[in-house]
């Protein structure tokens, strides 16, 4: 999964209507709220500010607006774009000069998915993007005096993380992160080390 870094911005012209697509880094509504407000303000006499955006790693979250434009036709279509190219914590906001001329629901669709698609690709071209890892967390719960268990565990998976050890009454707890490829093997594994126990996964 990729995070957007910078700002991505493409142009284009369909039947006299101009499609002005941006890709802004956004990690929450407020950030989002932001990039909106200041693209409606700046261009004010646009006909329509479609947008798509998504959130997370992995993407808990995401949404879409059409903008007055025929439902279905630009929110979604500008979604299934961001989807594809499996990016996150970003807006795309499509901005439209109506040219006099109607494009018909396929028209807009295809003109509203062209244009992030563009954005994509001159984000790609920029190198705008961060990779982002996705992990699983988790906790091994022990009697405090096997402690040291957990850490021989995850010892034999070098791709695991320890975040930190506590002791919640005569138990050591030991929460950690790791790739979720790896959930089948670690459940195995510590199954057969503590004889039947298991992983708390988030």
């Amino acid at each position: 999964m990729r995070r957007l870094k910078e700002i991505a911005v493409h142009r284009l012209r369909e039947k006299a209507s101009v499609f002005l697509t941006e890709l802004h880094p956004a990690r929450d509504a407020v950030e989002r709220a932001a990039v909106l407000a200041l693209l409606r303000k700046r261009d004010f006499d646009a006909t329509h500010h479609c947008s798509a955006w998504r959130e997370g790693v992995p993407a808990t979250a995401q949404g879409a607006d059409d903008d007055g434009e025929p439902s279905g036709t630009a929110g979604r279509p500008m979604m299934a774009v961001l989807e594809g190219a499996q990016v996150t914590d970003l807006i795309a906001v499509c901005i439209r000069w109506y040219g006099g001329t109607k494009l018909g629901t396929g028209g807009l669709v295809r003109a509203y998915t062209e244009g992030v698609q563009g954005a994509l690709a001159l984000a790609d071209e920029a190198s705008a993007w961060e990779e982002v890892r996705i992990l699983r967390s988790g906790a091994l719960r022990v009697p405090a005096a096997q402690a040291h268990l957990p850490f021989a565990l995850l010892g034999a998976f070098p791709a695991c993380e320890a975040l930190e050890q506590t002791f919640d009454g005569a138990d050591a707890v030991l929460r950690f992160q790791c790739p979720p490829e790896l959930v089948p093997a670690l459940d195995h594994a510590w199954q057969e080390r503590s004889r039947g126990g298991s992983i708390d996964w988030d």
